[in-house]
């Protein structure tokens, strides 16, 4: 079986080397369209942008594994269309047949459209090791940074630009930082964290418009206000690529639908990653994390070669931001009740999701110990009380 894997990150390479490792001996072979091997992403704007880890260290795999496990890794090679019928991917340098193609295609940032100035030179979002290059330059101290986006992209893109000597400024249209993602307890101590380090946060602001002719020169609020800036970040999002799957007729929900297994709505065509939606009881859901991104392609890789077992995500998520760490486990989606419970020293602490009485999710902030035993009960399907969470002397007794 010749097996055909679109995308070369994260999803791409757990998928490539799983099928290895459970004893497939057929073709493998990876497309990408940067000329990269795959490589982390969630370092290029922190680690790789401060200059803590080199190009190298980025690298998912060193340079001769490829050729050493037999897989042809194809970059700097942009995919033009899929046929179905003729099960063929033709790309701008050729075509390639397949028995099975995985679709690894990840997402790409959210931008602000031209007549609001998201052309103009200056305006930066962060996908790859070229985006980080370009920005990297204009990261200088002193300089305006406007970030726009509450969400942990913009959160993170404020953090690193404050370490880097720039005078930042953060925008939210909604009411709150993080009001999608996390409960006010979580945002009230991240807040915290990034104004006792000179951010300036605006909440329930909107944008109307970057202003510039040629290069952005300031944010214009949809309340009148005009924040000057240097440089302008955007963190509002990110869109799963669904484009080549859309064209070849493949159904889309909220990102290329997959059933429980990784299995497109044509059998011979799978997905995995940021860009795959997914069936579970109750629904569909996407992921947009690493740790999916590795679990799910490890299972499609499995379902590929027949083990016929439903992908159970184990959600777990972590952001970066000055000198501490938020770790999150589970999904809060439908909470009813929190319990906040203080952590150890500065910035410190943890956030408890229930519904309906049952522990959902945990964020914990500089606090690994609250992370670990949170995601030990979740993962085992065990649920203290709310009542056990706010009175435990020891975190320890939960278990």
């Amino acid at each position: 079986m010749n097996i055909v894997i679109l995308g070369a990150g994260q999803a791409a390479a757990s998928l490539a080397a799983k099928l290895r490792a459970l004893g497939h001996k057929g073709g493998i072979t990876v497309i990408g369209e940067e000329p990269l091997a795959p490589y982390q992403r969630p370092p290029l704007s922190k680690a790789y942008l401060l200059g803590e880890m080199d190009e190298e260290r980025l690298t998912l795999r060193a340079p001769e594994w490829w050729a050493e496990n037999g897989i042809d890794l194809r970059l700097g090679e942009r995919v033009t269309g899929i046929d179905r019928a003729r099960r063929t991917v033709t790309t701008d340098k050729g075509s390639h047949a397949y028995d099975a193609l995985a679709l690894t295609l990840g997402a790409a940032p959210r931008r602000l459209p031209a007549a609001m100035g998201g052309h103009l030179h200056g305006v930066n979002v962060v996908r790859n090791i070229a985006d980080i290059q370009t920005a990297k330059p204009m990261l200088l101290p002193g300089r305006r940074l406007v970030v726009i986006g509450g969400g942990y992209i913009g959160l993170e893109a404020a953090a690193v630009a404050r370490k880097l000597g720039l005078e930042v400024t953060l925008v939210e249209a909604a009411p709150r930082i993080l009001g999608r993602v996390a409960a006010p307890e979580t945002a009230d101590m991240i807040r915290d964290l990034h104004r006792d380090h000179g951010v300036e946060i605006i909440e329930g602001a909107g944008i109307a418009r970057i202003t510039g002719t040629d290069a952005a020169d300031g944010v214009e609020l949809t309340d009148g206000r005009h924040l000057p800036a240097d440089l302008v970040a955007c963190g509002i999002g990110i869109s799963p690529e669904t484009a080549l799957a859309e064209a070849a007729g493949l159904a889309i929900e909220n990102g290329i639908a997959t059933d429980a297994q990784g299995r497109t709505s044509d059998p011979a065509i799978w997905a995995a990653g940021d860009c795959a939606s997914f069936t579970v009881p109750g629904g569909r859901m996407r992921l947009e994390s690493v740790g999916n991104a590795i679990d799910m392609a490890e299972a499609v890789a499995a379902n590929i070669l027949g083990t016929g077992a439903d992908y159970i995500p184990k959600p777990w998520f972590w952001s970066d931001q000055f000198d501490a760490k938020l770790q999150i486990a589970g999904l809060n989606a439908g909470y009813d009740q929190v319990v906040m419970r203080p952590g150890t020293g500065a910035h410190s602490g943890s956030v408890w999701y229930f519904r309906k009485g049952r522990l959902i999710a945990v964020d914990a902030l500089n606090d690994a110990r609250a992370y670990m035993i949170g995601k030990r009960l979740i993962e085992g399907g065990k649920s203290p009380s709310p009542e056990a969470v706010a009175g435990a002397a020891d975190l320890k007794a939960l278990m």
